[in-house]
Order: structure tokens, then C-alpha cells, then sequence
């Protein structure tokens, strides 16, 4: 079976990003991004949800480039997606020092973010993430203080939930079965 990977590329006035990603990869990692920060952030998505990701992200300012990464990351994965039977739910608990943090999601193509995050520029990450790629996204900070430690365990909660969740099954979980639009 072929892995289940995607490539990316979003450019606009403001941006230029390109995302390949591998959710049957081993949590390899090729990340060029200015952004120092959110470089580390999603080398540690790659690794804990053991993602392979190649990213190249420039722009205009650090709103606009944090923004379309989430966007085409999240756009990435849905296309990854191949339709087999999946674990769809998982969710994960990771403390990181003064850090305790719990993401829950269903990639269940109802959008919905509910993210505690103590910077607004990476509860928008989260937010667009999900909803580009289409999941139920929860992140809870269960405690904290140190905002790096908490959007840090973030990441690495969700990672380690899109592992669990995409693992793939035998059978459908739902008790719908497959739901098909019509138009």
C-alpha cells in the first residue's frame, strides 16, 4: 500500500509555503522558516505525530507566515487522507515541566476548535490548522505558567493524538458508516 502523503504549495501576496507531508512516515524532518519558533514547532508536530514534513515558509511578516503554514499544513493532511478505515479519535495527555496539556480530536471532517492557548497567534494556528484539515480539535491546558512550555506541550499533545488517530484500522468505527455528501 502506498503512504499516505500530500504536497502543498500556497503562495500569495503575502506568502510563500510549501508542505510535503508523509502521515506514514517516521517523523523526519526538513523545515526552512525564519520563524524560529514556529520552525520548532512543527519539527516537533513531525516528530511526535510521526510525520515526515518538508516545509519552506517565507513572507511579509510573522502573522501572515504562522497563518498559511497552519492553512497549507491542515490542507495537506486532509489531502493525505486516502479514505481507508481509520482510529479517527485519539486524544493525549503530554507534561512538559511546569506544562500539563490535553488534546482530544476526531478527524471526523466536522471543523470545530476549542484551544486553550496563552498566545493568540498560536490558538489562530491551531484554529486554522483544524479547520483546513477539517477535524474536531480540542486542546486543554490542565496547568501551567511558562507560555513557551504550554503551546510546546501543545503541539506535542496533538501530534501524538494525529498518531493515534490515523492509525490505520480493519473496519469503519462509525456507526453511520461512511458519510457521503450529495448534491
Amino acid at each position: 500500500m502506498t503512504n499516505r502523503a500530500a504536497k502543498v504549495e500556497r503562495s500569495t501576496r503575502e506568502t510563500q509555503i510549501s508542505v510535503e507531508l508523509d502521515i506514514d512516515g517516521t517523523g523526519r524532518f526538513d523545515v526552512d522558516c525564519d520563524i524560529q519558533f514556529l520552525k520548532h514547532m512543527v519539527e516537533t508536530l513531525a516528530r511526535y505525530a510521526s510525520f515526515d514534513i518538508k516545509m519552506s515558509a517565507h513572507g511579509d511578516n510573522d502573522h501572515h507566515i504562522i497563518e498559511d503554514v497552519a492553512i497549507t499544513l491542515g490542507t495537506a493532511f486532509s489531502q493525505a487522507m486516502d479514505g481507508r478505515p481509520i482510529e479517527r479519535m485519539a486524544t493525549s495527555t503530554v507534561v512538559m515541566d511546569d506544562a500539563m496539556v490535553t488534546t482530544s480530536l476526531d478527524l471526523v471532517d466536522r471543523p470545530y476548535v476549542d484551544v486553550d492557548c496563552p498566545d493568540p497567534i498560536y490558538l489562530h494556528f491551531m484554529r486554522s490548522f483544524a479547520m483546513s484539515a477539517g477535524i474536531t480539535l480540542h486542546i486543554l491546558k490542565v496547568r501551567g505558567f511558562d507560555d513557551h512550555h504550554i503551546i510546546e506541550a501543545g503541539f506535542k499533545s496533538m501530534g501524538k493524538a494525529l498518531n493515534g488517530a490515523v492509525k490505520v484500522r480493519e473496519t469503519e468505527i462509525s456507526t453511520k458508516d461512511r458519510a457521503e455528501l450529495r448534491i
